[in-house]
């Protein structure tokens, strides 16, 4: 017997929802009704939709759906960080990561099941790539962890290279950014990529989020060994276009920089970090290493990282050393990976 795949909702702008509920016979007003239920009430289901009629929810009921899914299971760190799984279309598992520190309440999103950029020290890239998330994938992730409506900021830093999913990515910055959406201001969202043009210019140009570059190293030949895709876009004209664009205010620029015993944390990196980052306004994430297995990579020691946050800093470089979260839990920096079964996830 055929069956008719039902209409997403989450993750639909206002006129493409004013188009569908048209097309069903529902006046356009309609569009803006739910808009508010899913955003602003949060609403799980269509028989919470009291202003709309029962003939319309029973409508809805039929031909669409709001597109939220529980997470499948939670791994909760000693440090209090949690790592949610979620299906996704494609039978593999996407994970994202809810950090608490103090009065703030972040959530790390995926953009991708898996990731294309094969970067050497991160487990994500050796999963490969499976499959881009849609936009309402992205956005249920932060609809439906448990402490959504207590989220104070949200980093695309979970699995996957945003900026190669542009278009869900952008797509789900809007509706969080919206005023008829999560209305969030856009400075509570930071977009994480190493450089890849030109989804990073797409955001840009049409976003005002904060944004973090994947560098952690200086050595342009070094960098092409860790990060395969500095062969593709080079970190230099990565530079050359954030030149372009105004960090000295409300929107911020960070790097980021993952610290390594021996390879990548001496001073004289430290000299070369200033060179190439002459001219920029922007600020140092160091992040220390979560080993991963079967690599040659080793984490610094603590004095190391410390004393070349301390050489930045007293060069004017505003940088500061992350705090590593859920490492007990392969939920910190570096550490997601899924690769569960159709079975498991439904």
């Amino acid at each position: 017997m055929e069956t008719t795949e039902k209409y997403i909702l989450l993750g639909r702008t206002l006129p493409e929802l004013k188009e569908w509920v048209q097309s069903q016979g529902m006046p356009s007003f309609a569009a803006g009704q739910l808009m508010d239920w899913i955003y602003v009430k949060r609403a799980r289901s269509f028989s919470e939709m009291t202003n709309l009629s029962l003939k319309h929810r029973a409508l809805l009921e039929e031909k669409a759906s709001l597109g939220l899914t529980e997470p499948l299971s939670v791994a909760v760190s000693r440090d209090g960080t949690k790592k949610y799984l979620f299906a996704t279309s494609v039978g593999i598992g996407v994970e994202c990561v809810y950090i608490p520190d103090r009065e703030r309440a972040t959530l790390c999103v995926s953009s991708q099941v898996g990731c294309k950029m094969h970067c050497a020290f991160c487990m994500t890239g050796r999963m490969g790539f499976k499959a881009q998330l849609s936009a309402h994938e992205i956005l249920n992730q932060v609809l439906s962890v448990p402490e959504s409506s207590s989220l104070t900021n949200l980093v695309f830093m979970g699995m996957g290279e945003p900026c190669d999913n542009v278009e869900a990515v952008l797509r789900s910055i809007r509706l969080l950014t919206d005023e008829r959406g999560l209305a969030w201001s856009p400075k509570r969202i930071t977009l994480s990529s190493i450089g890849a043009m030109p989804g990073l210019q797409r955001v840009l140009e049409e976003t005002r989020v904060q944004i973090a570059i994947s560098l952690h190293t200086p050595d342009l030949q070094q960098r092409g060994e860790w990060v395969p895709a500095e062969r593709i876009w080079p970190i230099r004209d990565t530079l050359d276009l954030l030149r372009g664009y105004d960090f000295s205010h409300q929107r911020r620029l960070s790097f980021e920089y993952v610290m390594f015993r021996g390879l990548n944390d001496d001073i004289a990196h430290a000299r070369m970090l200033l060179s190439l980052l002459n001219g920029l306004n922007c600020r140092m994430n160091l992040i220390r290493f979560h080993s991963i297995p079967d690599t040659p990579f080793v984490r610094s020691e603590e004095s190391t990282i410390q004393a070349f946050a301390d050489y930045l800093n007293a060069k004017g470089l505003l940088t500061t050393v992350r705090a590593s979260c859920g490492e007990d839990i392969e939920a910190a920096c570096g550490l997601l990976s899924t690769c569960v079964s159709k079975d498991d996830v439904g």
